[in-house]
């Protein structure tokens, strides 16, 4: 018993009650994220659209989430998290049920974007407002603990949206209409405004250490996290990270089906990975707490990149189900220090816009692997789990170079925000 309380704390002690209203917040809305899931199949089943017009559709919609990103970004730190978590719910369930009942395929295609939009428009703020309410000793278990349910909803959804796809099209974009309501509503009545309106915003030192607002230099702002040298290096290694995880759900398909196995076969690889998360993600913050961070990515992308280049000599359904386990176990030590790394290298007055910067590395690897790998997998065969894997040793490789540098710039910024509360008093 001593061991199991020892064991919660350790997972999920001492975390604010904010923490937890934004935590079942996500964890409802993504639940009921399912409608999207099925898109396509809307489309060509019940709309009467070609393969290649759905998708392009479905390409809509990814494209309104790299605008949607960015844009909440810099809403979260202008109006504020909670605002922008409400507009994008409530404009969200708006635009499913409007989706519900439209038959026209140019107003789908539209209404398509626009719910890109506003499904990536929360990311950056619900980040941004754990950063805000979590003490920087607590945030890898509150980083652990936002991982295991975006996971844990995702299954959820996955089930749910086979059974109301089969029922009905039409409940299924009203069901996932309800649900963001739901979440919505949770936020408006449990969590407060996260972002401190602070007056002295208007000269605050940037990255590089210059104070930018009335002094002359230009104010702090998106174009800081997109002009900032150790951030970008660290989301060029997020980005390869996210490139390997790609391969799952775009290049793993292609290469199961040309070794003979059933569309049921890679269901059973997909489920595995989402079943260790679920049963395997709240013992990782113990496992990984005494490892500085760049040891531990480092070591989390040299697992996945040696459970893909194992995929060379995969011809059946157990090799493919034991690398599964491999790269899985990688992305599971990854996601923590992955998030607060990107919380800590942020200026507090630019912590979504840097979030939606950060969260670009997703719709840009979502692009890349299929567009690249199809092309890699169709001429090197096997081999492009080689070329797979060694990208991913380089990155590895990367994290340990890029480390030193990513933790001056960290203590440095705790040292300006002691100074700061040291002339404040």
């Amino acid at each position: 018993m001593r061991g199991l309380r020892r064991w919660w704390d350790d997972t999920a002690g001492g975390l604010p009650a904010t923490f937890w209203y934004l935590w079942s917040g996500l964890l409802v809305n993504r639940a009921g994220a399912f409608a999207m899931l099925f898109l396509s199949l809307y489309l060509t089943a019940a709309r009467g659209a070609s393969e290649s017009l759905a998708g392009a559709v479905v390409g809509a919609y990814g494209a309104g989430g790299a605008v949607g990103t960015l844009l909440g970004g810099v809403l979260a730190d202008r109006w504020g998290r909670r605002a922008t978590l409400l507009a994008a719910h409530l404009a969200a369930a708006g635009l499913m049920a409007a989706l519900a009942f439209t038959r026209q395929l140019a107003v789908i295609a539209l209404l398509a974007a626009l719910v890109g939009v506003v499904h990536s428009m929360p990311s950056p703020a619900f980040v941004a407002a754990i950063v805000d309410v979590v003490p920087e000793e607590r945030r890898s278990r509150a980083f652990n603990l936002q991982f295991w349910a975006f996971n844990l909803g995702m299954a959820v959804a996955s089930l749910l949206a086979g059974v109301l796809a089969e029922a009905s099209f039409v409940a299924l974009f009203l069901v996932d209409a309800a649900t963001t309501v739901a979440a919505a509503a949770v936020i408006a009545w449990k969590v407060p405004e996260t972002l401190a309106r602070r007056t002295e915003a208007r000269d605050v030192p940037d990255p590089a250490g210059e104070v930018a607002g009335r002094g002359g230099h230009r104010r702090p702002g998106l174009h800081t996290a997109l002009t900032d040298r150790v951030f970008l290096v660290f989301v060029g290694l997020t980005f390869v990270l996210a490139v390997l995880t790609m391969q799952t759900s775009t290049i793993m398909p292609l290469a199961m089906r040309a070794d003979g196995l059933s569309p049921s076969a890679y269901g059973v690889v997909v489920a595995l990975g989402g079943v260790l998360i679920v049963l395997g993600q709240l013992f990782v913050p113990r496992l990984i707490e005494p490892y500085r961070k760049a040891t531990v990515l480092s070591v989390s992308t040299g697992l996945m990149a040696l459970g893909f280049a194992a995929l060379t000599f995969a011809d059946d359904l157990p090799f493919y189900l034991g690398a599964a386990v491999v790269w899985t176990v990688g992305s599971m030590l990854a996601a923590p220090p992955n998030a607060q790394i990107n919380a800590d290298l942020a200026p507090p007055e630019l912590r979504a816009r840097y979030q939606s910067v950060f969260y670009l590395t997703f719709p840009a690897a979502s692009f890349v692997a299929p567009a690249l790998g199809g092309v890699s997998l169709q001429h090197l065969g096997e081999r492009h789990w080689l070329v797979v894997g060694g990208l991913g040793l380089v990155a590895a490789v990367g994290h340990l170079l890029a480390g030193p540098p990513r933790e001056r710039r960290v203590a440095a910024q705790r040292d300006r925000g002691a100074e700061k509360v040291t002339a404040g008093r």
